[in-house]
């Protein structure tokens, strides 16, 4: 068996990484692609390797010199790699094709050997290694029946989103039989390349032979091998995440990036706090129908936004202020404070990072589950120098709660010191009493000095809309920070969402009927490990103390490595102590977190 890599490509996409060299020399975590990649096909003990170079040909060529690869090496010039496109480098080697079985690839990909190991040892001789369709790859896809036959190609342009769960990718990895080349490829090939041309794509060709009566090539599927196609600089980004062999950096860079989880479908986030029982389907589809436009429409400025959520939180527009997500609104209203700062510690960074810690007053609870209540605040700022405080309630990451009765006498206690009061209730909803929300118009107009700020996206399961507001019964602070954030600081899908939001206040108040029955099992279920401490939450999370001889940092780095699990550890937020905070999802994601630490905490204790 032979190999052949087609590298004639300019990559034009990879940018500068591409000026002056072909796109397999790009290197992922300090390795080139052809390196890589010829290595691996050296460990199958191929008879040749024939690479199709075209672009800065020359260069590769004598890169390739010098990694020491044993197999022998032949090559191919495409000389008008500008002018045509991968099936006419392909046909260059067709007569190669027809002398032994080949392994096919495209030079932009990066694999695991399993991925490869899978073809070869697969007893069928002619396949194309196909993974199940994900929102990040690009490119061809087919159709499988259930026997691996391949009922259609479906390029690019063909392509339906409707349909995708019948899709499969093409890994552009292919095994060719030496009768298969003869008596199909090579025939259609040229037939096909006679009548449409030079500038058309070798999987083309495949298509039509997958039309015949008999199908003579067949699907490999992949069963969670890992692979990346790299065509443009985040490809890199994500496959230098996927591939480091360094566990702690791979650790390092995935929590770098602070989201977009979504570009890893197998990696469950037990990091980001959302309600995964809203929005329901109904919503979902609303948004949808109405995609189009919404796409295409500017959205309104920050009057029209201000009803919208004046009348979703039954207040008047000029004390409240909408927000491209909470942070947005947190930044601005931290820059209109002044003097001291009371905060409780550990809490959610956003409020003491964007302030001086020599103006910042910390207070953090005597004992092993950070909780406290209202009379523990008042009693320890009493008397501080200080003009504001910040309240998350329920906080992050305890999940410690304090009443609504309780939050009322801090908000009288702070009023009569003269002290802004800051309460963050982005978690409130979550909480068992019922009616616990301070965004109330009779509450707001009596105390200037309390501003109410609340996310969208975890109460509500929206992250990706970006959505906050921001209540105060000051007025001119809520006015000056209309002026201070963008007139459209939040999109035309976060406008129709507040415009629609009331309809669906039953779906919403069953969502959290859900979460907070679904918080009581898991929490049940994580007292059943062996080595972990429940602390019992208020919000849609838990925190967790470990015993010491477990090391939060290495469970977290197994959980990710090994089952592809994100969890956060707090170790930065508690002093070194062993602490861990999990978001609650829905049971079925839950269990899988719960079982995983049963496995990796069994191996320690």
């Amino acid at each position: 068996m032979q190999a052949i890599i087609l590298a004639a490509g300019m990559g034009k996409r990879l940018k500068e990484l591409t000026q002056n060299n072909t796109k397999c020399m790009v290197k992922v975590n300090g390795i080139t692609l052809i390196d890589r990649m010829l290595h691996q096909i050296e460990k199958q003990n191929v008879s040749r390797i024939i690479i199709v170079v075209g672009y800065e040909g020359q260069k590769l060529i004598e890169y390739i010199s010098t990694l020491g690869i044993k197999t022998p090496i032949d090559y191919i010039n495409n000389p008008i790699y500008d002018k045509t496109n991968n099936i006419y480098s392909l046909a260059l080697a067709k007569d190669l094709l027809c002398k032994e079985d080949t392994l096919l690839f495209e030079s932009d990909l990066i694999f695991e050997d399993s991925v490869l190991d899978a073809l070869i040892s697969d007893p069928r001789d002619t396949l194309a290694l196909v993974d199940k369709y994900e929102s990040w790859m690009d490119g061809t896809c087919v159709k499988l029946a259930e026997d691996d036959s391949i009922e259609a190609f479906v390029p690019g342009k063909k392509f339906k989103y409707a349909e995708i769960k019948d899709y499969y990718k093409t890994v552009n990895i292919y095994k060719f039989s030496k009768h298969f080349s003869e008596t199909h490829y090579v025939p259609f090939l040229d037939a096909y390349q006679s009548a449409l041309g030079e500038n058309e794509y070798y999987e083309q060709v495949l298509r039509v032979i997958a039309m015949l009566d008999t199908p003579v090539i067949k699907a490999k599927r992949l069963s969670g091998q890992k692979w990346y196609e790299i065509d443009d600089l985040q490809d890199l980004d994500i496959a230098e995440s996927i591939f480091t062999p360094d566990e702690d950096e791979r650790v390092k860079m995935l929590q770098g990036r602070f989201g977009g989880y979504w570009r890893y479908p197998k990696l469950l986030d037990f990091c980001y706090l959302v309600n995964p029982y809203f929005p329901p389907a109904k919503m979902k589809d609303e948004l949808r129908a109405s995609f189009d436009t919404l796409l295409t429409e500017y959205p309104s400025g920050m009057r029209v936004n201000s009803l919208l959520a004046a009348k979703n939180f039954a207040v008047h527009q000029e004390n409240i202020l909408v927000g491209n997500g909470a942070a947005e609104l947190i930044k601005s209203l931290m820059s209109f404070l002044s003097g001291k700062i009371g905060f409780i510690r550990p809490t959610f960074d956003e409020y003491p990072n964007r302030y001086s810690r020599e103006n910042s007053v910390d207070f953090i609870p005597d004992n092993a589950d950070y909780s406290y209540t209202a009379d523990d605040l008042i009693t320890y700022f009493e008397d501080k120098d200080i003009q504001n405080i910040i309240v998350v309630n329920p906080d992050n990451p305890s999940g410690n709660y304090i009443p609504k009765v309780d939050m009322l006498k801090l908000i009288a206690w702070a009023k009569k010191k003269d002290i802004s009061l800051v309460i963050d209730e982005s978690f409130v909803d979550f909480a068992d009493e019922p009616d616990n929300t301070l965004i109330v118009h009779e509450i707001l107009t009596v105390n200037p000095h309390l501003y109410i700020m609340k996310s969208i996206s975890k109460s509500y399961g929206v992250p990706g809309l970006r959505l906050g507001v921001l209540a105060s019964g000051n007025t001119e602070i809520i006015s000056a920070m209309k002026k201070d954030v963008a007139i459209w600081n939040i999109n035309s899908f976060g406008e129709f969402y507040m415009q629609i939001e009331e309809k669906y206040k039953k779906d919403y108040a069953e969502s959290l009927v859900q979460i907070r029955s679904e918080r009581d099992r898991f929490e049940k279920q994580l007292e059943t490990i062996r080595g972990v401490r429940v602390i019992h939450s208020q919000a849609n999370f838990v925190m967790v103390e470990l015993e010491d001889n477990i090391s939060s940092k290495e469970l977290l780095k197994t959980l990710l490595i090994k089952h592809e699990l994100l969890i956060k550890e707090l170790t930065t937020k508690t002093n070194g102590r062993n602490y861990l905070r999990l978001a609650i999802r829905n049971s079925n994601d839950n269990d899988r977190l719960i079982k995983a630490m049963k496995e990796e905490l069994g191996k320690v204790i």
